[in-house]
C-alpha cells in the first residue's frame, strides 16, 4: 500500500477522529502539520481550493472530508474493520448528527466563552465557516446557558449507551460511531474551559473516552508541506475510470464538474474533469503547476456537484 499522508494540525477534533482511526487500523503514515488557518499554498494546490482538515493524500490522489477519507481507509485496510457487527451503512447516516449539530454546539461551547482572548482572524474564519454569513460568537456568549442544555442532553444519549455494560457504542469492539464521537467528546474534554465539571455526571463517556485515548494515532513520521507537494508531483493518479449508469444528475466521465459544500460557509467551488461516479463519491482530475495532474476525491452527502 502506497504511504498514507493525512494533512493535519494538532487541535483539528476533526482530525482527531482520523488519526484515532489510523491508531485503530495500526497503520503507520506520514504527518504533514498545516496552518489552522487556510494559507496553506501547497494543501490548496492540491485540493483546487478546499480548505477544511484533515486532508488524506496518496500519491496524487486526495481524499476531501472525513467520509471520503474512512471510506479509502476501510478499502485499503478492512481488518479491523471500522463496521464490526455488520454496521455497514449505519454509521455515515450517524456522521451527519455528530459532524453537524452535536460539533457545532461543542465549537460553540469551546469558542464562545473565551472569543474575546482568541486571534481575531481564528475566531472570524471559525464563526464564518460553521456558523454562516451572519455568524456572531457575541451572540453565541450569550447564548451559552442554552447550548450547554442542548449539548448536555445529546452527551447524556452516548452515555446511555455505553452505560448498559457496552465498552464501545457498537459492543465489544470500537468502531465509527466511536471514532465520530470520540472527536466531539476530544474537544470539549480539551477546549471548554469548564468542561470538567459538565462532564462529570457521564461516568460511562468519561470510561468509554479514556479507552478511546488509550487507542493513540499508530505510527506517523513527520513530512513538510513542500515535500508532500513533490510526492503528488512526482505521482500519477491512481484513480480509474468509473461511471455510474443509475447517476441521478447523468454525471459521465469526462464532464467539467464543480463541486461545493451545501453549507453557507462561504467556500470557494472546486472544479474538475469527472473520473469516477458512484452513488457515495466523486472524483475529478485536476491539475495545477505546483502538484502536476490529481485526483481529488469528495462524498457525495453534504456537497452539490454541478455540471459546468
Amino acid at each position: 500500500m502506497s504511504e498514507i499522508i493525512i494533512h493535519h494540525y494538532p487541535p483539528s477534533p476533526v482530525a482527531e477522529k482520523i488519526r484515532t482511526a489510523m491508531g485503530f487500523k495500526d497503520l503507520s503514515w506520514q504527518s504533514v502539520e498545516q496552518n489552522r488557518l487556510p494559507d496553506r499554498p501547497e494543501l490548496l494546490a492540491m485540493t483546487g481550493g478546499y480548505r477544511r482538515i484533515p486532508v488524506m493524500q496518496i500519491g496524487a490522489d486526495i481524499y476531501c472530508d472525513t467520509q471520503c477519507i474512512f471510506r479509502e481507509l476501510e478499502r485499503r485496510a478492512p481488518e479491523p474493520t471500522l463496521f464490526p457487527n455488520g454496521s455497514n451503512g449505519m454509521p455515515f447516516a450517524v456522521s451527519r448528527w455528530t459532524d453537524g449539530p452535536l460539533f457545532e454546539l461543542a465549537v460553540r461551547a469551546a469558542f464562545a466563552p473565551v472569543a474575546d482572548t482568541l486571534p481575531t482572524e481564528l475566531i472570524a474564519d471559525r464563526t464564518r465557516l460553521y456558523f454562516g454569513k451572519d455568524g456572531d460568537m457575541t451572540k453565541e456568549a450569550k447564548d451559552l446557558p442554552h447550548t450547554l442544555a442542548q449539548l448536555r442532553a445529546q452527551l447524556g444519549w452516548l452515555d446511555e449507551r455505553l452505560g448498559s455494560e457496552r465498552d464501545y457504542l457498537l459492543g465489544g469492539q470500537p468502531g465509527m460511531p466511536d471514532l465520530l464521537a470520540w472527536s466531539v467528546v476530544w474537544f470539549v474534554r480539551g477546549r471548554y474551559i469548564e468542561a470538567e465539571s459538565f462532564l462529570s455526571e457521564f461516568p460511562s463517556l468519561l470510561v468509554w473516552a479514556d479507552r478511546m485515548q488509550a487507542i493513540g494515532h499508530g505510527a506517523s513520521t513527520d513530512l513538510t508541506p513542500q515535500q508532500g507537494l513533490a510526492i503528488a508531483k512526482e505521482s500519477e493518479p491512481q484513480t480509474a475510470e468509473h461511471s455510474d449508469s443509475l447517476d441521478p444528475q447523468g454525471i459521465k466521465p469526462g464532464m467539467p464538474v464543480s463541486i461545493e459544500p451545501l453549507t453557507d460557509s462561504g467556500e470557494q467551488a472546486v472544479t474538475g474533469i469527472a473520473r469516477a461516479i458512484n452513488r457515495d463519491t466523486i472524483a475529478i482530475i485536476r491539475e495545477h503547476e505546483l502538484c502536476g495532474e490529481v485526483a481529488v476525491h469528495f462524498p457525495r452527502v453534504g456537497y452539490r456537484v454541478n455540471a459546468l
